[in-house]
């Protein structure tokens, strides 16, 4: 049985079960983050009667609730299994949108943010991780990165395709873009119930330590931290991807449209110039492969942030339709960048290290950085100073990559594939006899993308 399920495709070098995690894994990432709402939850909000401090305050909280949720969430997918992770956090993502269908008031609303908050930080590490360890248990993790940067692109295609439908739906009924939402987050569900279990990931059966309760869960938190603390190259490539993270943010959520209106572009065009990064994002992360191998990974995620960093500043020079060019640039740009930092942060994870733990180590860096510069953003722009946030911005980001640079040309820090790290010695076990431990994948080829 094992034989024909480990069959290769011809021509693709994938087997069935290496194909059905694909697969499944687009399904679920494209389903889970269609978010029906995300374009009139604001005006949906102020026709329920809430006010815009009310509004504006519980996006603070979500953010909040965000970073604090990452923390155990992580932890869970370690010990239950990633896929049973995906399978809670569809639940409580479908839960969430109904909340609003059910009570649309304040605190409907409140626990609607809370759920969603609840539900992306139960699948942002374990999504990452299911698919890479899925992957590399088939022996297709070259796969990967395509994989991962066509899921991403996938979702992006999708919202393209549904946000202009909201309008005219929410004329025919009103709860429309939340019962779709809590639909979608449904069928998320059903791709996660159809995953394969991946043998010894822990779905459904628990670590194989036979840890129990809190004590295992504070274990699990202190292999984590031990493994930040002892690979430099792990920690070097997380605050590489803090660049990516913020800048992308920042500009196409907080600074989107004050760049748009600074350049005196109506808001009337703002839905065709978001699709149209949407649409460059899209092409971008399907396509990583693109990127020329005459650079590793790592090189092209310094060069795809300094990218970032460029456009932002240009943007103080165009007018409108260079504005609007330098945006998809942007766009396309990002889209390249997170599966090649995606995969770089994987293979840095030591071998029976805690992965979904360490990826919300991660995303909770990225989103505290965020939090940061997004005050230092208000501050900015209440001042009249968009210019120079935007220039300030790329020289903080060129300051930052050039410092890596540095420390990784200078050989202070060594670059670690997948494996090469060591991981914490077991009881009775030598740190040499860990590292070298037969089964481990320390000496296994490895393409650079």
């Amino acid at each position: 049985m094992r034989a024909r399920s480990s069959r290769r495709g011809a021509g693709t070098g994938l087997t069935v079960t290496a194909r059905r995690i694909i697969r499944l894994n687009y399904g679920f990432q494209l389903l889970f983050n269609l978010l029906w709402w995300m374009p009139v939850f604001y005006a949906y909000q102020k026709a329920a009667g809430l006010s815009d401090g009310q509004i504006f305050g519980i996006q603070s909280i979500y953010y909040v609730a965000f970073c604090l949720f990452e923390i155990p969430t992580g932890l869970i997918a370690d010990r239950i299994g990633t896929r049973n992770c995906l399978l809670a956090g569809a639940v409580a993502m479908t839960a969430a949108n109904l909340a609003p269908v059910v009570s649309a008031s304040y605190a409907g609303f409140l626990v609607h943010f809370l759920a969603i908050a609840a539900g992306r930080s139960l699948t942002s590490g374990a999504a990452s991780a299911y698919l890479y360890d899925g992957l590399r248990a088939e022996k297709c993790d070259e796969h990967y990165l395509r994989a991962e940067g066509t899921a991403r692109a996938l979702g992006l295609v999708a919202k393209v395709v549904c946000w202009p439908l909201v309008g005219p739906l929410m004329a025919v009924a009103h709860p429309a873009p939340y019962v779709l939402s809590a639909a979608s987050a449904a069928g998320s569900l059903a791709c996660a119930v159809a995953l394969p279990r991946l043998a010894g990931a822990g779905d459904g059966t628990g670590k194989t330590d036979g840890g129990h309760g809190g004590g295992a869960f504070l274990r699990d938190a202190g292999a984590a931290l031990r493994c930040v603390a002892s690979s430099r190259w792990l920690t070097l490539v997380m605050v590489q991807g803090v660049a990516i993270f913020t800048l992308s943010r920042i500009c196409q959520v907080n600074l989107f449209q004050p760049i748009l209106l600074d350049h005196g572009i109506a808001e009337a065009s703002h839905g065709s110039v978001m699709a149209a990064m949407t649409v460059a994002e899209a092409v971008a992360s399907a396509r990583p492969q693109w990127l020329s191998r005459r650079l590793p990974p790592v090189a092209w995620v310094s060069v795809l942030s300094l990218a970032l960093a460029g456009s932002l500043a240009a943007m103080t020079f165009g007018g409108p339709w260079a504005v609007v060019a330098l945006l998809c640039l942007f766009a396309a740009a990002t889209g390249f960048a997170y599966p090649v930092q995606r995969k770089l942060v994987n293979d840095a994870v030591p071998t029976h290290a805690p992965r979904a733990t360490l990826l919300s180590v991660e995303s909770i860096v990225d989103r505290a950085v965020c939090a940061l510069a997004a005050i230092a953003a208000g501050a900015y722009l209440a001042a009249g100073r968009l210019d120079a946030l935007l220039w300030h911005s790329a020289l903080a980001t060129a300051v930052l990559l050039g410092v890596f640079q540095l420390l990784v040309r200078s050989g202070v820090v060594k670059r670690e594939s997948a494996g090469q790290a060591v991981r914490p010695a077991g009881p009775g076990e030598t740190r040499a006899g860990a590292a070298d431990r037969p089964g481990t994948a320390r000496n296994r080829a490895r393409k650079p993308l």
